[in-house]
């Protein structure tokens, strides 16, 4: 992908390991940028609000705001956020959901991590990611 200016992403996950991994994956793409993490959903909407970051990996299930009610707080105020749900819950009804509150896509952290970039660069262009429920 050329462009000018790198992806701007933001990481919202309760797991210490899984935010250290998207940091990681999102190192080693020349065209990324990580902004911020927040470890929960509370904590991911300031970051979002201060850092306006270009895409949002945002986990589905949280202790304090499940991803999907973080979603639809960001999304009201910013409808062209694009958030992508990042989860181990292959369930279509919460797929479902997700979408229904704005997400552009709902992802298994099961994924490759060339996957996961590839969905980012398609999110970021406005476009739904490739491998969705």
């Amino acid at each position: 992908m050329s462009q000018q200016t790198p992806i701007r992403v933001l990481s919202v996950d309760d797991h210490p390991l899984v935010r250290e991994a998207i940091r990681m994956i999102i190192e080693l793409q020349p065209d990324m940028i990580l902004v911020g993490a927040a470890s929960n959903g509370t904590e991911g909407i300031r970051k979002f609000k201060e850092l306006r970051p270009d895409v949002t990996l945002m986990d589905l299930r949280m202790p304090d705001l499940s991803g999907i009610e973080a979603s639809i707080v960001i999304l009201a105020e910013t409808p062209a956020a694009k958030v992508i749900i990042l989860t181990t819950f292959d369930d279509d009804v919460e797929a479902q959901r997700a979408y229904d509150a704005g997400a552009c896509g709902y992802l298994l952290k099961s994924i490759p991590p060339k996957e996961l970039a590839d969905a980012i660069r398609q999110a970021y262009l406005g476009k739904r990611p490739d491998r969705i429920k």
